[in-house]
């Protein structure tokens, strides 16, 4: 049987791509052939672990759960009595699955880890709208689940929301589908009720587009949210708008119509935050069920710290909507996933975008971006990116249908695959360093010792990064961030390298919870080490 380049041009896409696949950097590798459920949410835990979920009113997976454990689900079309698991638990060190139980819908929800390390886990739709879930991670061979709590819910219903940490450990839950509010976990006392933020009314249109806001917390405090094609500067203190920034052009940027976005690594005196928005949809490709209508491939970047701030304009290599973001130890961005036509929404991506793209900030404009190895797997609408310990990155999910469906053009996704930068090659082998010994805690300010271990002698300054576990969905990495300390060249030490360092200076800087602690030697990265940062 012939193949039909005409109706797969992917196919032909990745066959040229193919042919000059060894010349570009990365390497791809594939971890578990089926995960059970399509990951359209995914979270790395302290534990070396990975929470994988999917919504639960989507008839059955490909994971039962444990005998006796099944749900009755009214919303279903499908199953009303559920056997299926709609979330799991991936061991990185096992590659093994365990089923979770998930109660009510999680669809387009959002969340974001504890100071604790416990992910909590906000909103969804039908029986889902207003519920506050809790999964405290294990170790691997123990025993944990989500847990539905029952004593408070949300304020309002959220449905398509963002989560973002705050300096004191609590958490802003910012939007939602028909909700223009914000509210807080734990509920603030001195607060009745969710708080009206009218921004994110003035910027929907007749398709949305202001789901899933961008929320980025700036070293000063305040936050970075944006909708749409606008941002402001939003104290969460007083509840309050205190700046609007430009209009970024290119169209929107933002569900259903989402490219992606990150805040640049900080570091030096932590008090600039450069904000970076990449991809989206044509207006209006959302309305006309378009799949075929070429997607954005502007990025705009800006300085959200600046008195007077203006968008920076560059072009990626690809178009690109459904893409993410990933925040690499080296403070390089990853854009990996999505498609080059269509939107978000089932059925509505084609023309898959197989080649990730390597973001440098600190190079020139117009040499910022570097093509690199391209992957096999199209992974468009509700699939995830996430950084890993070991400095490769998850990609998982991608279920462009309502049900799962593997018969489609684009089907529904099982496969789980790890994707590792060039500094990653085995021929950086020699230069990557070793962390042999880090406090496990670590306060605000507190000066410590990293010791390091390199074959080769180390040759300038060994960085130390603090990189946090997101809430990946929906192209956006929710709490996304990573911070340089202020380190001192290594010195050598009974055949070690001592770093000196000094931990984030505030909440705000870095909120309180786990961080991998990454050593970085001259653009690679050690295996992260787990260190709880505490006021």
């Amino acid at each position: 049987m012939e193949t039909s380049f005409s109706s797969h041009p992917w196919l032909l896409i990745f066959i040229t791509l193919s042919t000059v696949h060894a010349q570009l950097p990365g390497s791809w590798e594939l971890l578990v052939s089926n995960a059970g459920v399509a990951s359209m949410h995914t979270a790395v835990t302290r534990f070396n672990t990975v929470v994988l979920l999917d919504r639960t009113n989507i008839g059955p997976s490909r994971k039962m759960l444990p005998k006796g454990h099944c749900r009755y689900d009214r919303h279903d079309d499908v199953l009303k009595k559920d056997c299926y698991a709609h979330s799991v638990v991936f061991g990185l060190q096992t590659n093994e699955i365990r089923p979770l139980m998930i109660l009510t819908d999680t669809w387009c929800s959002s969340g974001q880890f504890l100071p604790d390390g416990t992910l909590l886990q906000t909103g969804g739709d039908l029986d889902g709208f207003k519920k506050i879930r809790k999964f405290e991670p294990c170790e691997p061979d123990r025993f944990c689940d989500w847990v539905e709590l029952k004593d408070v819910e949300l304020i309002n219903g959220r449905w398509y929301a963002t989560n973002q940490i705050l300096p004191d450990g609590t958490v802003i839950i910012v939007g939602g589908r028909g909700t223009n509010t914000v509210e807080y976990y734990p509920p603030r006392k001195t607060q009745n009720g969710a708080v009206e933020l009218k921004f994110l009314a003035e910027v929907e249109d007749n398709q949305m587009d202001n789901l899933y806001p961008y929320v980025h917390l700036l070293p000063n405090s305040h936050l970075f949210i944006f909708a749409n094609n606008k941002a402001v500067m939003y104290d969460h203190e007083d509840n309050k708008v205190i700046q609007e920034y430009p209009e970024l052009l290119g169209g929107p940027r933002n569900y259903p119509s989402a490219g992606s976005s990150v805040m640049l690594a900080l570091d030096g005196d932590f008090k600039t935050a450069v904000i970076l928005i990449c991809g989206g949809a044509e207006y209006g490709a959302f309305i006309e069920r378009s799949t075929d209508t070429p997607a954005h491939g502007s990025c705009g970047r800006i300085i959200a710290t600046d008195q007077n701030p203006v968008w920076e304009m560059e072009d990626m290599p690809f178009g690109r909507v459904m893409g993410d973001m990933v925040m690499l130890p080296t403070g390089d961005v990853l854009i990996i996933n999505g498609a080059q036509s269509g939107t978000q929404g089932f059925e509505m991506g084609s023309n898959p975008c197989l080649n990730p793209v390597l973001y440098r900030p600190d190079q020139p404009i117009g040499l910022r971006f570097m093509t690199l190895n391209p992957g096999t797997v199209p992974r468009m609408y509700h699939s995830t990116a996430n950084l890993l310990p070991d400095g490769r990155v998850l990609l998982a999910g991608s279920n462009p249908h309502y049900l799962y469906n593997f018969a489609a053009e684009f089907p529904t996704e099982l496969r789980l695959e790890a994707f590792s930068p060039e500094y990653l090659s085995l021929d950086r082998a020699n230069i990557r360093p070793i962390i042999e010994g880090i406090p496990e805690t670590l306060r605000y300010g507190e000066a410590f010792d990293v010791f390091v271990t390199v074959p080769l002698p180390v040759v300038g300054v060994v960085e130390v990064n603090f990189g946090n576990a997101p809430f990946a969905t929906h192209s956006f990495s929710q709490g996304q961030r990573l911070v340089k300390l202020t380190v001192t060249p290594s010195v050598p030490v009974d055949g070690r390298y001592r770093i000196k360092c000094t931990a984030p200076p505030n909440g705000a800087v870095a909120p309180p919870g786990y961080y991998m602690a990454f050593a970085v030697n001259q653009g690679v990265p050690s295996v992260a080490r787990w260190v709880h940062l505490v006021p």
